[in-house]
């Protein structure tokens, strides 16, 4: 079943979002890191620009990671939990340039309940649709980042916050390269 763009537009938010913990840095620290973070993902809506809407983001975030890798049973407690949280009342919109989508929260309501609320709905769209596999981990051995894998025959492995695929490739062929040099005579 493929899924729909507001739904893949956000998982892939959500999966942004828990990969900004996914490195040696963490990519939100400051009020700063989120606007660029929201402006990267076109996140809209009102903000307060403090500390406390950075921290219930971050929280959040950390939600998510527990929901992402989650089995059915967590991911469905889960899912109502945030819609429970965030009082969501699920509405038809269009706005700038997206067509017809839902929103379950008003543009008013604060940051981190947007977030939630949106998280919330597409992982319940994956779970309706038997689509679990479709989340998961980075193969890469050194790499804690989600991926989220949109491709038809869901072969995707590796995340796209570096360059794991990439790494590992390489990797692979040294290993393979050494192993035909030490059996040739």
């Amino acid at each position: 079943m493929p899924l729909g763009h507001d739904t893949a537009d956000s998982l892939n938010t959500v999966a942004a979002l828990i990969n900004t913990a996914a490195t040696a840095s963490d990519a939100l620290l400051t009020p700063a890191d989120l606007d660029v973070f929201l402006a990267r993902e076109r996140f809209s809506g009102s903000r307060t620009h403090t500390a406390a809407e950075l921290r219930a983001v971050r929280h959040l975030r950390t939600i998510l990671r527990q929901l992402w890798t989650a089995d059915e049973d967590r991911l469905a407690g889960g899912v109502n939990q945030l819609l429970r949280n965030s009082r969501a009342l699920p509405q038809v919109v269009r706005h700038d340039e997206w067509g017809w989508h839902l929103h379950c929260t008003s543009p008013a309501a604060p940051l981190e309940q947007r977030l939630a609320t949106e998280a919330a709905m597409a992982l319940a769209d994956v779970l309706r649709g038997g689509e679990l596999d479709r989340l998961g981990t980075c193969a890469a051995p050194d790499c804690a980042a989600v991926i989220l894998d949109l491709t038809r025959n869901r072969s995707k492995r590796y995340c796209d916050t570096g360059n794991c695929g990439n790494r590992e490739h390489v990797r692979s062929y040294r290993s393979r390269r050494s192993a035909k040099q030490d059996t040739a005579p």
